[in-house]
């Protein structure tokens, strides 16, 4: 067992169960859900049906998004005892910053119409300002990330770029991120062509078309100046314009060219391969992302976290993020027994929203923190070293 030296560094998240069932004596009980099932069911009570839809929905039959879920039940954790956990690290060093804990807001292109206001995006940021946990802010969205990143306060925020075929567009996007204050460009790979997703299909719902979630294109001088009278004046246009744009066909040829584009990290979304992972390391690029988009963009695949381990294999001591399938603060400590190095959580935090905005995600996240804080106290893990030392073990059905 890995004994760490850094005991305190980390708040402690396991005593977030401690403030629930206090205020309980009071006659308090959580004003939101604090297992997933539940906040699903509250959840689908509240979104409207074409934002559930497409939160909710996943590609062809929703298999591959489904075992992204149920991979994680054929992976287990086996407890050391005898080991002093009164104190836990939950820290991870990511592009510079030492974080409290290894989660993260994982990208969500409709955020911005998850709460009722139609600004979900900074109800997000501001979810990550009190949660103390990185917001990774989508392309997609229905404020501008200049706006965005402000309401963060000193967490850090990573900004997502779907790579537009307009590359002086791209640069510009690039360019506006890393002036407003993100710490990484992620770069998403396998959204340049929207996957077959039957929910919205069958309502004929695609947000964006309707023109929902394009505000970083819309007040981007290069974008406007692709159209000719401004969105405000003429969005039919504007919205054609992007439909237009968005998605240019990535190759690896692509990567030089994006690692001259900034001085921010690079990170790359979508990496599953173990070779993808080493070729990505030798092109220079600074971090890769495991996930499979959730399920939504690619069906007839296999678990996101059963792919983890060779894409960690590939990277060397690069870092690996990892999403798609996690559902609890379990999931998220298994993913970093397999060698994950941050963990995002996605759609938990979108349900968060629809029931309470910032509060609502935020009591999401400080839930799935709880519990993995608390499942390294019983299982006799007092840092994250400590769990990657004993990793996730197979389990045998």
């Amino acid at each position: 067992m890995v004994d760490s030296e850094k005991k305190v560094s980390s708040p402690n998240y396991g005593g977030f169960q401690n403030e629930i069932y206090f205020k309980g004596l009071q006659g308090v009980i959580p004003e939101y859900p604090i297992d997933f099932k539940t906040l699903v069911s509250r959840a689908e009570a509240a979104m409207p049906d074409y934002v559930l839809n497409y939160v909710q929905g996943g590609c062809g039959d929703e298999l591959t998004q489904d075992r992204n879920a149920t991979a994680f039940q054929h992976w287990g954790m086996v407890p050391r005892m005898l080991v002093d956990c009164a104190e836990r690290d939950l820290t991870v060093d990511l592009f510079g910053d030492t974080l409290p804990n290894p989660a993260f807001m994982a990208p969500i292109g409709v955020n911005g119409i998850c709460t009722q206001d139609g600004h979900g995006d900074i109800a997000a940021a501001k979810a990550s300002a009190l949660a103390g946990v990185p917001f990774m802010a989508s392309t997609l969205a229905n404020d501008p990330l200049e706006e965005v990143i402000k309401h963060c306060g000193d967490v850090p925020a990573y900004f997502q770029l779907y790579t537009p075929k307009n590359r002086e567009l791209a640069e510009s996007l690039i360019s506006r991120a890393e002036a407003a204050g993100y710490k990484a460009i992620v770069v998403t790979l396998d959204t340049w062509v929207t996957g077959w997703r039957p929910r919205d299909l069958a309502a004929s719902n695609f947000p964006q078309l309707r023109g929902h979630v394009l505000e970083n294109y819309f007040c981007d001088p290069v974008f406007r100046s692709l159209l000719p009278t401004p969105p405000e004046e003429d969005l039919q246009t504007a919205i054609l314009t992007w439909a237009g744009v968005f998605g240019e066909v990535l190759t690896w040829d692509h990567i030089p060219w994006l690692r001259e584009s900034t001085k921010l990290p690079i990170v790359l979304k979508g990496i599953c391969h173990e070779d993808d992972a080493r070729k990505a390391k030798d092109l220079g690029v600074d971090a890769v992302y495991c996930s499979n988009h959730g399920g939504r963009q690619a069906n007839g695949g296999i678990g996101a976290i059963d792919m983890l381990p060779g894409v960690v294999k590939g990277s060397g001591d690069m870092p690996v993020l990892f999403d798609s399938g996690i559902r609890s603060g379990t999931d998220m400590i298994k993913a970093i027994a397999l060698g994950a190095t941050a963990v995002g959580v996605g759609r938990p935090y979108a349900y968060g929203l629809a029931l309470g905005g910032a509060e609502g995600a935020a009591h999401v996240l400080r839930c799935m923190l709880a519990e993995a804080d608390l499942l390294m106290a019983v299982n006799g893990y007092p840092s994250l070293a400590s769990v990657r030392e004993e990793g996730a073990q197979l389990v045998q059905s």
